[in-house]
Parts: structure tokens; C-alpha cells; sequence
């Protein structure tokens, strides 16, 4: 993992945190689990090894229908600036777990399991 890489990663799941962001974590010994991260646990990950774990997140095209028509609305808000409605998005894509970075194209991250979140 390069560390552009690894900076990325830090970063999403820094912005994640705070909407409970489910993880695969493999450890070298035993087998690989899944929990959730929580923000004491960020700290280890960056003194030991980022590596050890993969973010689970939902594909953009596993959004619903409700979440759609839900998305488009956030997109038509007349009276919020532009700079909050960009905020909004990507409160809206963390809150839903979607992986908006391709995290997931670029193997950085899996994708969530159906019932997940």
C-alpha cells in the first residue's frame, strides 16, 4: 500500500467515524473478523498498521429507490448555499456508507455485506 494510498484511507475513515463504520480487520494470526471502528480504535491503526483493516462500503449502485429520490432531494435544497449542500452530500454518502472515493475499485476497501448496515 503506497502512502497516497494509506492517506486516503486514513482520511475516509476519519470522516466516517462519527456514523459507526464497519470494518474487515485481519489480523497475522488467526482469522480475519468484521466490527466497528470506533474513534479510540483509530489511533492504533495508525501507530501499528493501517494495512490490517478494510473498510465495508456500500457501491453507489446498491442505493434504493428511497435513498435515490432521498439523494435528489438533498441535491434540490433552494436555500442552502452551494458550500452546504456540498457538505450535506458527503454527510449523506457517510451516514449511508456508500463509497463514493472507489475505494472499492481500487481494493482499499470491500464491499459491505447485504444487511450490513
Amino acid at each position: 500500500m503506497t502512502q497516497e494510498e494509506k492517506s486516503i484511507l486514513l482520511q475516509d475513515l476519519c470522516s466516517r467515524l462519527p456514523y459507526g463504520i464497519c470494518v474487515h480487520i485481519r489480523y497475522k494470526e488467526g482469522e480475519p473478523c468484521y466490527g466497528k471502528l470506533t474513534p479510540r480504535d483509530i489511533q492504533w491503526f495508525i501507530d501499528s498498521n493501517i494495512e490490517v483493516i478494510k473498510p465495508c462500503l456500500r457501491t453507489m449502485l446498491s442505493m434504493t429507490e428511497e435513498e435515490k429520490q432521498e439523494y435528489i432531494d438533498l441535491l434540490t435544497i433552494t436555500d442552502t448555499s452551494v458550500q452546504d449542500i456540498y457538505i450535506k452530500v458527503f454527510d449523506w454518502y457517510h451516514i449511508h456508507h456508500f463509497d463514493y472515493r472507489g475505494l472499492i475499485e481500487k481494493g482499499l476497501a470491500l464491499e459491505a455485506l447485504e444487511g450490513m448496515y
